[in-house]
């Protein structure tokens, strides 16, 4: 089959960051259901892996394939599936710890796996997997947000909301009747948040407390960092008391408690791949969030965050794709379509 792969961790400058190779087309077994790969989205956790900090010098033989972001066709099931059958179109984000999607076909447990917005194309499905299960879990599983509206109007801060967890993020805040303060540095990037459903925005790059006081919070009453933790001290300064705040960052930087302990705020961490990587008990919540936002997709109240589409898959479109996520101005999510 053809795929996207590496050989060596270098920079995206580099022509071998990515290369076409063909490796053999793998097989579904138990859980696992095999897909016919149609469409991939690329995320700074792509970038990351891409880089392989810590590991210059190492040589992957066989080829490795990342990705973690895609939209595609059940071409054959394992044994213990029971979820889908050949045939169905289904989105995805994966498991880190195994084969990503960047090639034809790819193996994927069933309970991580959703049944495709039928109103969207490939492309525009693979927008949305794992930038949908981060801000997902973020809202609803880590702070404890009520799905379906017993929240009404609270206020939640979006730091970073211009990007692809923040573009998602904020539709399914909105859908849980949050009020809405969202980031952004950039004319488009505002304009964009506010085609998305964010009723303030405020600029991360200036003092965001005072901002945030002129608008008449004193303070928030969820908090989301989806862009990285120097902006911790504003996020402690403006979250409520008994409030909660939750990161996707994985800092090194210096994130002092005093103030966290003094108003009883909580601190969470989301990480999309923690029930796939660690084999959870709850797996199947993914697939059973991703089947109910395909079902607002379809209904109209929730849309693509796709913003950028590049054909085909291979490996110079995907050097493309990784530089543009890397200088950090990438608005929405960039796809690359079709083999």
């Amino acid at each position: 089959m053809k795929a996207v792969a590496l050989t060596q961790y270098l920079s995206i400058d580099e022509p071998d960051s990515f290369l076409d190779v063909d490796l053999p087309k793998p097989e579904a077994a138990g859980h696992d259901i095999l897909i016919a790969v149609k469409a991939v989205a690329v995320n700074p956790v792509d970038t990351k892996v891409r880089a392989g900090r810590g590991k210059e010098g190492v040589v992957e033989d066989p080829p490795r394939v990342i990705g973690w972001d895609a939209s595609g066709r059940v071409e054959a099931v394992g044994g213990d599936v029971t979820l889908f059958k050949p045939g169905d179109e289904v989105w995805y984000a994966g498991d880190i710890t195994r084969a990503g999607c960047n090639s034809e076909f790819q193996v994927v447990d069933e309970r991580i796996v959703g049944h495709k917005p039928v109103s969207l194309s490939h492309a525009e499905a693979a927008a949305l997997p794992l930038t949908t299960i981060t801000a997902y879990e973020a809202f609803f599983d880590r702070l404890g947000i009520d799905r379906d509206g017993a929240d009404k109007g609270q206020s939640i801060l979006i730091i970073g909301a211009s990007g692809g967890v923040g573009s998602i993020g904020i539709q399914l805040a909105k859908k849980a009747g949050l009020v809405v303060i969202a980031t952004a540095s950039r004319p488009e990037t505002v304009a964009w948040v506010k085609e998305l459903g964010a009723d303030y925005v405020v600029n991360h790059r200036e003092d965001m407390v005072h901002q945030v006081r002129d608008l008449g919070f004193t303070h928030v009453d969820n908090i989301a960092i989806f862009n990285d933790m120097r902006h911790w001290q504003a996020a402690v300064e403006l979250v409520r008391p008994q409030g909660g705040i939750v990161s996707i960052d994985d800092t090194d930087l210096p994130m002092p408690m005093e103030a966290m302990k003094m108003k009883a705020a909580s601190l969470h961490w989301e990480f999309m791949f923690a029930r796939s990587m660690h084999r959870t008990c709850d797996m199947i919540e993914q697939h059973k969030l991703l089947t109910w936002v395909s079902a607002e997709i379809d209904a109209g109240r929730i849309r693509t965050t796709v913003s950028e589409v590049l054909s085909p898959i291979d490996a110079a479109n995907l050097r493309e794709a990784h530089r543009l996520i890397e200088t950090g101005k990438a608005k929405g999510k960039i796809v690359v379509e079709g083999f």
